[in-house]
């Protein structure tokens, strides 16, 4: 029981992690990079749509991007919803494909997206934790109902808080190699 209780804390806190991930490749950095713009939603014959399931985003340049529409008609939407979020991007349209350059970021520009970074980073932190918290009262629980010894329910708690510590770190370095990313001129 233990041992399926550590594996989900595991998968779990994984996939908090992957999710951080997902959220630190669409913060901008000096380079230009396809998941900055992938997910973006756009209005498509009255549906909400990833960008990446509309166009082909290449990378021609390294501060530039490229957006091939699969439907010419489609092109305006996008233009739109690259308009309305918060990239600070201006989309330049040739009538069949948008292309995106990425100005370079200012000093003060790179700290406000460190910020952002610590708040992400924060916030993984959390979940690993909330996960924790979940199984160590599930485990509880189990002693509580018999179903494990007081001796099991220790090994649990040492083995969870190792887990959590290794994600934790886990999260702090991929902090610190998106902030380096970022500050890098």
């Amino acid at each position: 029981m233990i041992k399926d209780i550590l594996k989900e804390a595991e998968m779990r806190m994984h996939a908090a992690i992957q999710n951080l991930d997902d959220d630190l490749a669409g913060i901008r950095t000096g380079r230009a990079n396809p998941a900055l713009v992938e997910k973006l939603s756009i209005e498509y014959y009255g549906t909400p749509t990833p960008l990446m399931q509309l166009a082909a985003i290449s990378v021609p340049e390294p501060r530039g991007l490229l957006i091939k529409p699969f439907d010419p008609s489609s092109l305006k939407g996008i233009e739109r919803a690259i308009l309305s979020s918060d990239l600070g991007l201006t989309p330049n349209n040739d009538g069949k494909q948008i292309r995106l350059n990425l100005p370079a970021l200012t000093e003060e520009r790179r700290h406000e997206l460190v910020k952002v970074v610590h708040g992400r980073l924060e916030e993984s932190r959390i979940a690993v934790r909330n996960v924790r918290r979940d199984l160590h009262n599930d485990m509880r629980d189990l002693e509580k109902e018999k179903l494990i010894s007081e001796d099991d329910l220790k090994r649990g708690e040492e083995e969870l808080q190792k887990t959590t510590d290794h994600n934790i770190e886990e999260i702090n370095k991929h902090g610190l190699h998106k902030e380096q990313e970022i500050m890098e001129v």
